[in-house]
C-alpha cells in the first residue's frame, strides 16, 4: 500500500454519517466501497466498537481509528486511513470534552489529520453555552496543534462538521438564521480568529471564493434539499502550506433526495 505523504497526492473525505449503522444501511459501504480518498474523518458515529459490525468496525483496506462518546448513542467520531497511522490522540486535553467523543487525530507523514463534531448549539438552553466552552476551549490547542505541527514539519488538516456557517454565502437563508445557533455574530467571529488570528485556512473557500455554498448539510425538513436550500458548515481546515497544495474540492451531494444515506453529503479534496 502506497504511503501518504505530501510529495504525492492526498484524496481527504469528511462526512457527518448521522449514525453509522444507520448509514451503511443507505449507501455508505458502498460509497467506502468506490471513494478514492486515502482519509475518510467521519462525523456522528453514534456507536461504540462492540455495537459496529466486522464491515465497519474494520473496513477491508482500511485502519480506523473511533473515538465514542461515554453517553451512549451520542456523538462519536473516526478516521479511516490507507496507511496505519503513527500517533494517534483522542479528545484535545479538555475534561469535560475529552470524552464526549468529539474529536481524534492521527499522525501521518508530514501531515496531522483530525476528525471534529463541534458542538451544534441552541440559542438560549445549556446546549448553546456548551458549544461556546467548547470554542472557548478548542481554539488554544488549535494554537499549540500548528505550532507543535510546525515545529515537527508537519501540516495539519482537521476536517469535520464544525456546526458554524461563517459567511453569508455560506448558507442559503442567511437573513432568516440571524438569531439561529450556527450563524450567530459570534460564532462567525470566531472562525474569524480560527482564519485570522491562528492562520488557518478555509480550503474550499479557497478554491471557490465567489461561490454560493457549496452547501453540505440539508435538512430533512420541508424540501431544503430538493430546493438546495442548505448549509455550509463540513470544513477542510489547513496550515497554509497544505491548503496551497489543493487542487480540487467536491461536495459529493446525492443525485436526489431518496438516495441520501445521511443529511450531509461527502466534502473531498485532493491535495497535490
Amino acid at each position: 500500500m502506497a504511503a501518504v505523504s505530501l510529495r504525492g497526492v492526498l484524496t481527504v473525505s469528511t462526512v457527518n454519517v448521522n449514525g453509522l449503522r444507520a448509514a451503511a444501511r443507505k449507501g455508505f459501504v458502498e460509497w467506502l466501497s468506490a471513494t478514492r480518498a486515502d482519509v475518510v474523518c467521519l462525523q456522528e458515529t453514534r456507536a461504540e466498537l462492540d455495537q459496529l459490525p466486522g464491515h465497519l468496525r474494520q473496513p477491508d483496506g482500511w485502519h480506523p481509528v473511533f473515538a465514542h462518546c461515554e453517553v451512549r448513542g451520542r456523538n462519536g467520531v473516526g478516521l479511516l486511513t490507507r496507511e496505519a497511522p503513527g500517533a494517534v490522540r483522542i479528545g484535545f486535553g479538555d475534561p469535560e470534552f475529552d470524552g464526549s467523543g468529539r474529536y481524534v487525530e492521527v499522525t501521518l507523514p508530514g501531515l496531522v489529520v483530525a476528525s471534529l463534531y463541534l458542538p451544534s448549539g441552541d440559542v438560549g438552553t445549556p446546549r448553546q453555552e456548551e458549544k461556546e466552552r467548547f470554542m472557548a476551549s478548542f481554539l488554544p490547542y488549535l494554537v499549540e496543534l500548528r505550532e507543535k505541527a510546525t515545529a515537527g514539519g508537519r501540516e495539519v488538516l482537521v476536517c469535520g462538521d464544525w456546526n458554524i456557517a461563517h459567511r453569508e454565502v455560506d448558507l442559503k437563508n442567511w437573513k432568516a438564521n440571524r438569531r439561529s445557533s450556527g450563524f450567530l455574530p459570534e460564532e462567525r467571529a470566531w472562525l474569524d480568529r480560527v482564519f485570522g488570528d491562528v492562520g488557518y485556512v478555509d480550503v474550499v473557500r479557497r478554491l471557490h471564493p465567489d461561490v454560493a455554498g457549496p452547501y453540505s448539510w440539508w435538512s430533512y425538513r420541508g424540501r431544503a434539499f430538493d430546493n438546495d436550500s442548505g448549509w455550509r458548515i463540513d470544513y477542510h481546515v489547513a496550515t497554509p502550506g497544505l491548503a496551497e497544495r489543493a487542487v480540487r474540492a467536491v461536495v459529493e451531494r446525492a443525485p436526489s433526495y431518496d438516495t441520501r444515506w445521511s443529511d450531509h453529503a461527502p466534502v473531498t479534496v485532493t491535495y497535490q
